[in-house]
Order: C-alpha cells, then sequence, then structure tokens
C-alpha cells in the first residue's frame, strides 16, 4: 500500500479576490481557525482531497497587497514564505481577480521570484463575458513561465484543474518571472549573489529590506545583513525601482494577453455607490439595515428559543427523576445541564446576526459602509478603517481588538483598541435577549417594527455612540502628532455565496458556543458546589427553617421551598452576594443578581446561566430560565425582581461594563502594558455603575 501523500499549500492574493471563496470549496467543513504561534493573528488552516493518495494541507494566508508588509496581517504572509520551517509551503497558489489582474499579478511576481512553485488562480471567469473580458490563456502560461488556472469558485468551476496543477507542481517551473535584478542595481545584486549563496537572490534581497519584520535570525545572517543596511535611503530608492520594474513587465505581458471592452455593468455599480455612499442617503440605509438585522433577530428566533428553553427544563427535570438521588444527579440536573441551556438557548439569534452580517460582508456592502464612516471617524480620533473592527466587535471583541492591527497610525490604532469593547458583542446579546423579553412588552408600533427589536437596536446604538465618544475624549487626550491616509478598495458587488455565509455562519457560532462553553461548564460546575454548600448554618439549614415556622402550618412542598431558599442564602456563594449586597442595592439589584455580576466578569454571557443554576438549586419546579426570572419576587417591595427599572438599570450597566477577562488579556497583549486594560475595567465599569444608578432611580 502506497504511503499517503501531503502536498502543504500557501493560499494567498489580495484582498476581495474571492480567495477565501476558493479556501472553502477546497476544503469544506475540514478546516479549522486558530492564531499563528506567539501572534494575535487569525490562522485557517484546512485539508483538500485532491486523489485516493494525495490530499493538500491549505494554508489561508491574511490578504496582502505585497509582500512587503505595513501591517502585522501582511507580515504574517512575508514570514511564511521566508521562514524555511516544516510548514514551508510546496506550492504557492495566487488568487486574482478576472477585473484587477494587472495589480493581482505584482504579489503572484514577488511570491514566483522567490523560486517557489507558484500557481496563478484566476477567480470570478463568470463574469469575464458580462465584463467584456477576454485572456489568452495559453499565452499568458507562456509569458509568465507559470500554470494558470481560470476558476470560478463562487460557481464551483475550474476546482478539479485546480487540485491536479497542485498535484503536479513538481513540474511548474521555479525560474523567476523577470530578471530585473540587473536593471535595478547590478553591481549590488552580485555582490548579495555571492553572500547569500544558499538562498535566492529574491529572498536575500527581502531580507535586507524586511530586516525589521524579522526577530528571530542567527548572528552570521544578522551580520551579512547589516553589511548591505548601511546606506538606507538607497535601499529605498532600489524598492521603489522594482514597483517601476516589475509593473513594466506586467504591463508589457497584459497587452499581448488581456482585452477588455467597456460595457454597461460598470454604470450599474457607479450608480448603486452614488446611492449606497451618499451623505445623507447613504447614512439612512445603513441604518434602515441595521433596524431589519434588529427586527429579525427577535422575530425570527422566538420560536426556536422557547422550544430550546423548555427541552433543557425537561431534561433536567427527565434527570432528577431517573437518576436516583445524590451528589452527581444534584450537579448534573442543577448544575451542568441549566448552565449549558443558559448558553444554547441563544444560539438562534447568534446564528441569524451572523447570517446577516456576512450576507452584508458577501455582497460588498461592508466596504461601502467602512467609505462613509471614515467622515465620521476622522472627527473622533479614528479613522474609516476603525470600522471594521467596531463593526466586528458586534461578534467578539477580541478577534475585533486583532482586527486593528491593519490601522497603521499608533494613536488611530490604540484608540481603537481602547473603544472597541464598547460595542455590543455576540457575549451581550444573552443577557440584553432575555432582560428585554422580562421587561419590554412584546408589542409592534404601526403594527410593523417590534419594540423589543428596536430596543436591542437602541442598546447596538448606545455602544456605538459611547465608543466614538470616547475616541473624541482619548483624541483630545493623546497627544501625539501624526497624519494618516485612509485608502480602501472597494469591490464589486455580487450576489452572496450561500455556501461561503453557510460557513461564516457554522465557524462563528461553533466559536461562539465551543469558547464560552468552557467557561460556563466550569463556572456552573463551581457555582453549584459553592451554592450547595455552606458553614454550620448552612447545614443545619432544615432544623432551623423547621424550628422558625413551627407555628406555621406549612405544607410539604412550601416548607422544602423555604428550607432551600435559607441554604441558598447562607451557602458560599450566598454569602459572597450578602456581602457586596450593599453595594449594588442602589441600583435595583439583590445578592442572587450581584453573584451574576461576578461570575459574568469572566465572560458576560454567564450572567444567565449563572441565574439559571442559582434558581435551579433554590427551586426544584420544571419552569424555565425566563419563567423562574419572570417569577423572582422583592421581598422588601412584593413586586418583581426583575421590573422595568431594574431591567433598564441591567441593560445600561451591561452595555457599558468593561466583563470580559479575554478582552483585557489580549488588550494587553497588543499594547503590551496593563495599563490601558487596566484603564478599561475600571474606567467602564465605573461608568456602567453611574449611569445604571441613574437609570434606575429616575425610572424608579
Amino acid at each position: 500500500m502506497r504511503d499517503h501523500q501531503v502536498i502543504k499549500v500557501a493560499l494567498v492574493g489580495n484582498p476581495n479576490t474571492g480567495k477565501s471563496s476558493l479556501f472553502n470549496q477546497l476544503t469544506g467543513l475540514n478546516q479549522k481557525v486558530s492564531n499563528y504561534p506567539g501572534v494575535t493573528v487569525e490562522k485557517k488552516t484546512g485539508t483538500a482531497k485532491l486523489s485516493n493518495s494525495i490530499s493538500a494541507k491549505i494554508v489561508d494566508l491574511p490578504g496582502t497587497y505585497s509582500i512587503n508588509p505595513s501591517s502585522a496581517d501582511e507580515n504574517i504572509v512575508l514570514q511564511s514564505f521566508l521562514n524555511a520551517e516544516s510548514d514551508y509551503p510546496d506550492v504557492a497558489v495566487v488568487v486574482a481577480d478576472v477585473e484587477n489582474l494587472k495589480r493581482n499579478l505584482y504579489l503572484f511576481s514577488q511570491i514566483k521570484d522567490l523560486e517557489i512553485p507558484t500557481i496563478l488562480v484566476i477567480n470570478m471567469s463568470d463574469q469575464m463575458e458580462r465584463k467584456g473580458i477576454s485572456i489568452d490563456i495559453d499565452l499568458l502560461k507562456k509569458e509568465l513561465n507559470a500554470e494558470v488556472v481560470l476558476i470560478s469558485a463562487r460557481k464551483n468551476i475550474g476546482i478539479e484543474t485546480l487540485k491536479k496543477a497542485i498535484v503536479a507542481y513538481k513540474t511548474i517551473s521555479t525560474s523567476v518571472i523577470a530578471d530585473i535584478a540587473d536593471r535595478i542595481d547590478a553591481d549590488f545584486f552580485n555582490k548579495v549573489k555571492c553572500t547569500f549563496k544558499n538562498i535566492s537572490l529574491y529572498k536575500a534581497w527581502l531580507l535586507i529590506t524586511q530586516y525589521q519584520n524579522f526577530s528571530t535570525l542567527d548572528t552570521q545572517l544578522k551580520e551579512q545583513i547589516e553589511s548591505f543596511r548601511e546606506d538606507t535611503s538607497r535601499l529605498k530608492k532600489m524598492q521603489n525601482r522594482e514597483t517601476i520594474l516589475r509593473y513594466q513587465y506586467i504591463n508589457t505581458i497584459l497587452k499581448k494577453t488581456y482585452r477588455v471592452n467597456t460595457n454597461e455593468a460598470t454604470d450599474l455599480r457607479f450608480k448603486l455607490d452614488r446611492i449606497l455612499t451618499h451623505k445623507i442617503f447613504g447614512y439612512i440605509i445603513f441604518a434602515g439595515i441595521l433596524m431589519l438585522i434588529f427586527q429579525s433577530i427577535f422575530d425570527w428566533t422566538s420560536v426556536p428559543m422557547d422550544f430550546i428553553d423548555v427541552k433543557f427544563s425537561q431534561l433536567s427535570e427527565a434527570v432528577k427523576h431517573h437518576f436516583s438521588e445524590g451528589v452527581f444527579t444534584d450537579l448534573l440536573a442543577d448544575g451542568i445541564i441549566p448552565g449549558i441551556g443558559g448558553i444554547v438557548i441563544f444560539i438562534p439569534q447568534i446564528a441569524i446576526l451572523f447570517f446577516l452580517i456576512s450576507i452584508l460582508e458577501e455582497t460588498g456592502y461592508m466596504s461601502r459602509v467602512v467609505f462613509i464612516m471614515d467622515k465620521v471617524m476622522r472627527r473622533f480620533g479614528m479613522s474609516g478603517k476603525s470600522v471594521i473592527p467596531l463593526i466586528s466587535g458586534t461578534a467578539c471583541a477580541i478577534p475585533a481588538i486583532m482586527a486593528a492591527r491593519n490601522i497603521s497610525g499608533w494613536k488611530e490604532r490604540l484608540i481603537t483598541i481602547l473603544v472597541t469593547p464598547f460595542t455590543t458583542c455576540s457575549a451581550r446579546l444573552p443577557v440584553y435577549a432575555i432582560i428585554i423579553a422580562l421587561v419590554i412588552p412584546d408589542k409592534r408600533i404601526i403594527g410593523i417594527f417590534s419594540l423589543q427589536g428596536l430596543t436591542l437596536m437602541v442598546l447596538y446604538l448606545i455602544g456605538f455612540v459611547a465608543a466614538i465618544a470616547s475616541g473624541y475624549l482619548l483624541h483630545k487626550v493623546l497627544k501625539v502628532n501624526e497624519k494618516s491616509f485612509f485608502v480602501i478598495e472597494m469591490p464589486n458587488y455580487k450576489l452572496p455565496s450561500l455556501k461561503n455565509v453557510l460557513f461564516t455562519v457554522l465557524e462563528k457560532t461553533k466559536a461562539f458556543v465551543f469558547g464560552a462553553g468552557k467557561i460556563i461548564l466550569a463556572l456552573s460546575i463551581v457555582l453549584w458546589f459553592l451554592a450547595s454548600n455552606g458553614p454550620a448554618s448552612y447545614k443545619n439549614a432544615t432544623k432551623i427553617v423547621t424550628k422558625e415556622n413551627t407555628s406555621q402550618q406549612l405544607s410539604e412542598d412550601e416548607l422544602h421551598q423555604k428550607i432551600a431558599s435559607y441554604k441558598l442564602e447562607h451557602s458560599y456563594i450566598g454569602i459572597a452576594g450578602k456581602t457586596i449586597e450593599p453595594a449594588i442595592k442602589p441600583l435595583g439589584y439583590d445578592w442572587k443578581i450581584g453573584i451574576a455580576l461576578i461570575t459574568s466578569f469572566a465572560a458576560r454571557e454567564v450572567f444567565v446561566s449563572t441565574l439559571a443554576t442559582i434558581y435551579s438549586v433554590e427551586d426544584d419546579n420544571t419552569a424555565t430560565i425566563k419563567e423562574r426570572m419572570a417569577a423572582e419576587i422583592n421581598h422588601e417591595t412584593g413586586e418583581k425582581r426583575f421590573n422595568f427599572p431594574v431591567g433598564m438599570s441591567l441593560l445600561i450597566f451591561y452595555a457599558f461594563a468593561m466583563q470580559c477577562m479575554g478582552t483585557l488579556a489580549i488588550v494587553k497583549r497588543e499594547t503590551n502594558t496593563w495599563k490601558w486594560p487596566l484603564l478599561q475595567l475600571f474606567g467602564m465599569t465605573a461608568l456602567a455603575y453611574v449611569l445604571a444608578l441613574l437609570t434606575f432611580t429616575v425610572l424608579s
């Protein structure tokens, strides 16, 4: 039996070339997301079956315009092709957009000159006829001295041809695309060639010019590189000369092989852009789309959420009924199941949110949002590129803060990192959803707009306004004189690929559930233990409660309920809640909510599962999470604990508070100091407390 061969493939290309679509076509569900070692940049890897005996391990590298990096993402691409380690690719697949071939070929020419087998994949071939584009593929192959494959990733055209080309990577020429070294400076490059005998000439050139991007180089290699860096201004001129020569070479090739006939397609794009990026209508349309998203989150998910809530309650009751009494049964029924149910119930809402945002990204609309928001963001110390982390923050603040690495200016990047946690992330969504459902009536305005959906939209807007307002304050406080320029590519409009959208929803939802699930499961077990154990008063609860109520004729169920409540109040977790109750009582909260506030500093979404666990320990009935919270009574007033003032106070608190240890850790890593994350923790929490206090006081 022959050994199974695995080919290592680097998938690289400019942004908006359809690289992710191709990655999804090749790998399907056989993909995973992690981080590159030592850096907080997302890494997507997957496997593709090429034949019965050959498969490919594909790494989807961050989008870049060249391997002369200006950001952390682009530096990953440089490192991937210059570090000869175990993951060094056997073959590079460079994805190009059929409409922007000239710009895309610049990156291709750089990678080809590293003398690695390189395949040029020209994507979106299905649009060629409509766009009036024709390409002489055979002549292009000859001129580039490389393998060229025409595909449509969205329509699964040419994928099998690409797989065959990858299998035959050893037959692909590794000669340089253009011998431009002599035209830049023949003497200089002859010295480079003599000094660096064991690596390609272009790799040596990149090591010299991109020296600052390499932290791990041996002493001898550093000395060799530094000997060529005495005149950095000369190196800069040579780099500029390289760029000019490469584009001259590309222009010569495209004149022979590439033809475009103008048509009406571009006119339609310009007409749409005039509307969607209009200085007035652009913002109105964006607000309307946001309103549609938040209406959908409530209207489309109420049935599946109620179904999940009921099923978890039934599961908990079934465990109690069918399992023998004991510690394990109590842990399972009152700790683990309610805890997990407190997060699973929100999968429908999170999936809908990711689904709709993914559609906006797939159509090319999000780039227009970034463009129209640039003028707004500039006034508050940020740039249009800051909108990307702020919008990404609706999923999770951690990758959103990582996305700020694309912002070149240090001041703008720092401000973006500091204000991004104000954006309403998916971890806040479970808290918002359950509180809104409890305190906001399920009514419609003008018979169309859901009052609950509008409330959710207002909370998202509050987060965004808080982000840009705090950005303005930081802009005034941080005295850094620098200029930055905003450049963004407007991709073509296109119908979203259902396959790509579903992959995104599955990947993001899975990451949220499993990422939060680890924390929730651990905390649920800890909470159950702390709520099921206590000092002497806890252990003697039955005797104490029975004695206190001897004069009252209580039924067995009523006595059992009083004993359970007494135990919870005098348990370890109850004692902790009682300790902080004086500080949170002015906000309308009791010690049980206080416990949920403490635990949710690990992760916001734990708030709901914490209350579910606490109420499960206190009450053995089969009510759902929502029913238990709705039935909770404030014994001092006799009213519902989660009334309108308390509910709104909680919503405001969670809108502003920094309750995510993971976010604090990533801010520390990105800024390389604890100064900024501590400022976020204490500053945002203090702001949340004051505003929640004002909200409760005014509404009461």
